[in-house]
């Protein structure tokens, strides 16, 4: 029997070897631990996107050396005598994703509402926009026909039609914060928003994000949106925005009637037909340009 005042002896499997081994396997243990459960505790996975193409549909676009002739909404002869084509746009569009909006622009394309219509705004290296509602079809405005009887679009307010981004040229988009259609038309109960942008590059456009509802791609044709990107635009002085920004701070309505005018092509560019393409697969995935 060991006195009380004698040392004790450390057991084998208490040495400091031993010990140290014991605490790098805890240690390797516990790091292992956090790093298989961090992620998925304090990271969040973004939410998948249905980005598929169920529809195909056609833009050809011309410009007209000698501008619109006067002519009545009903009248269905080209309002351009001698154009000049540019090219055709193939557009695939996310039906799956955001069924509404593209069913309505489906149905704008193959009821010929767009056609012999203007692209009233083209801003360089960034997008140019068409579809455009006014008052008279003879200045190349969209008007659309009553049978066509279009839907209200609900995913104007759901927040997840805005989750796609324009990072890239040949986006195409529902314009919302861009929208400029007449005001008249915009008091109209039956009111539809049907003006759309298509980004022209060279870069992305993050100031359209979340202000504007991207549903379908240019899948073929980016020749096109390069050529239209390039027709040269009205740019008002510093001396005539200055004006312009003065008349707008007291009120003057004449101030936002003169900016409509900024950015507008100084080449008359307009739709000369639109359709829709069968989809042969409709599960496919978009090829990107």
């Amino acid at each position: 029997m060991a006195s009380p005042l004698s040392p004790i002896h450390p057991l084998p499997f208490l040495s400091s070897s031993s010990t140290a081994t014991t605490l790098t396997r805890r240690s390797l243990l516990l790091s292992s631990t956090l790093t298989t459960t961090l992620p998925t505790t304090s990271l969040s996975l973004p939410p998948q996107l249905d980005t598929n193409i169920t529809d195909r549909v056609y833009l050809d676009f011309s410009l007209c050396p000698t501008y619109f002739r006067n002519a009545t909404a009903a009248d269905s002869t080209p309002l351009c005598s001698d154009p000049s084509p540019l090219g055709r746009l193939v557009l695939g569009l996310y039906g799956n994703l955001l069924p509404l909006t593209v069913s309505t622009f489906k149905r704008m394309c193959t009821s010929s509402s767009y056609k012999n219509t203007l692209v009233h705004k083209i801003f360089p290296g960034q997008f140019f926009q068409a579809g455009r509602q006014g008052r008279s079809r003879e200045y190349g405005e969209v008007r659309l026909p009553p049978a066509l009887d279009l839907p209200r679009n609900t995913e104007t307010v759901d927040s997840k039609a805005f989750l796609l981004k324009h990072s890239r040229p040949g986006v195409v988009s529902l314009c919302l914060s861009e929208n400029d259609d007449d005001d008249e038309v915009k008091l109209d109960s039956e009111y539809r928003n049907v003006e759309f942008l298509i980004t022209t590059g060279p870069g992305p456009c993050p100031q359209l994000d979340n202000n504007n509802i991207v549903f379908g791609t240019v899948l073929e044709g980016l020749d096109v949106v390069t050529a239209i990107a390039s027709i040269p635009t009205y740019k008002p002085s510093e001396r005539i925005r200055q004006l312009n920004d003065l008349a707008e701070f007291f009120g003057d309505e004449r101030a936002q009637k003169g900016r409509t005018l900024w950015n507008r092509p100084l080449k008359t560019v307009y739709i000369g037909d639109c359709g829709e393409l069968q989809v042969t697969k409709p599960s496919m995935s978009p090829t990107l340009p």
